[in-house]
């Protein structure tokens, strides 16, 4: 058979698959895949255990893309065991009775000290991925950063959730560029955050290996992971095409993108690597509300964003997808923070899962986290309530640590804490 004839086999055999379970769900609605969140959120103390549950209900092809990182993984791997390089020192019979995790960042007081990173592709892993994280962050006053590699249209998101920031990959050109920026702000997002560590994509063996693509291309091994996962079949793939059609990407440029799966269209990654300071500047001067750069780990390009204005950076590897042995970013944080002075708002993500790793990576001079994987797990398992459960286990965590430390508030903390 020609590459062309299996190439219609595998997509007449996948859509089969969906529409033959689309019957089924219209005839016997309690098979769409609701999850109740009560049983889905059974023996899930702990972020970690959202990832086992996930791996689990999620297609193979999905859990490697959300949970690998490039090549052999050092740089995801390292952002976790960077935290096992530390210990506390903790305070006693310090009277920690008031104590009180709110931040205060850009003029905004957060309940807790974290927040949920940029995550692609969220509404493939989740039935409204980027609705539930933003719904959850809304409701628990933390930030949610919206990505720009999502599937839901951005004007949803500033609907359920008026403060959400907006993480963009830059187009390659100055016109689209500044088209993405004003519909980002017609939109009505107060927070822009630029990603920069992605001039070229990372080597992400992990995809090919599990047979993983953007756009996802009709195959057999396709439809078998749909088949074998019908929890996530039901309740997020389907249940998606029935009420709001095939996903597309509609948000990294001003106008909407590929369709999410497709046999034949290729999505559009257009070169970024001649991208240099002068077009982060040119964006400084067209956004007027914050400016947030992530994907720093370097001192110098610490002190280069800050002079030109930006608001603050955000210490990222990319969740070690891009460049393998890259530095974490808790070990950058000293040296970035001895550039730009501790005033400056740095803030980092990678590896934390523990109300202790958030609150070391104050202890070292960070003015916020953010984390990425388990709340995306959460939403996989259990919808929005998922995700406020995973931020009520982070947060109090945080508090209980706080009291165990001997502090009421975070700035308390410091180096005199850690060995």
């Amino acid at each position: 058979m020609s590459k062309r004839g299996s190439d219609q086999v595998a997509t007449v055999l996948t859509m089969t698959v969906f529409n033959a379970a689309n019957v089924r769900s219209a005839t016997n609605p309690r098979k769409r895949g609701d999850v109740l969140p009560a049983r889905a959120l059974r023996g899930i103390y702990a972020l970690d255990d959202f990832e086992v549950a996930a791996q689990k209900h999620l297609p193979a092809p999905i859990f490697a893309y959300v949970s690998g990182g490039c090549e052999n993984n050092w740089s995801r791997d390292k952002n976790r065991s960077a935290f096992d390089d530390y210990a506390w020192l903790p305070h006693v019979l310090n009277n920690v009775s008031a104590r009180n995790p709110a931040v205060t960042l850009f003029g905004h007081q957060y309940a807790l000290p974290f927040g949920i990173a940029p995550m692609g592709i969220s509404a493939l892993s989740a039935y409204r991925g980027d609705i539930v994280q933003a719904e959850a962050a809304c409701a628990a006053n933390i930030p949610m950063v919206m990505s720009g590699s999502s599937l839901t249209p951005m004007e949803e998101i500033t609907k359920v959730n008026p403060d959400a920031w907006f993480q963009a990959y830059l187009p390659g050109n100055v016109e689209s560029i500044e088209a993405l920026l004003n519909r980002v702000q017609v939109a009505g997002f107060k927070t822009l955050m630029v990603t920069v560590d992605t001039s070229v994509s990372g080597n992400r063996e992990n995809n090919l290996r599990a047979n993983f693509s953007t756009p996802l291309r009709p195959s057999p091994s396709l439809a078998w992971q749909g088949i074998t996962h019908p929890k996530w079949l039901m309740g997020t793939a389907l249940r998606t095409l029935m009420k709001y059609g095939m996903p597309h990407f509609e948000n990294s440029y001003a106008t909407r993108g590929a369709a999410i799966l497709s046999a034949n269209v290729l999505r559009d990654f257009s070169a970024r690597d001649h991208l240099n300071w002068e077009h982060l500047k040119l964006i400084r001067s067209h956004w007027t509300g914050k400016l947030v750069v992530k994907g720093i780990l370097h001192p110098a390009d610490a002190q280069a964003a800050q002079d030109l204005g930006v608001d603050g950076v955000v210490l990222s590897n990319h969740g070690g997808r891009q460049l393998d042995k890259s530095v974490s970013p808790l070990q950058a944080l000293p040296a970035v923070l001895a550039r730009v002075g501790n005033d400056y708002p740095v803030m980092i993500d990678g590896g934390i899962r523990r109300g202790n790793d958030v609150l070391m990576a104050y202890a070292l001079g960070a003015k916020f986290v953010f984390v990425g994987r388990p709340f995306n797990y959460a939403g996989a398992i259990a919808g929005q309530a998922g995700v406020a459960h995973a931020i009520d286990l982070l947060g109090a965590e945080v508090h209980r640590n706080m009291a165990l430390l001997g502090v009421n508030q975070l700035s308390e903390l410091n180096k005199g804490f850690l060995i």
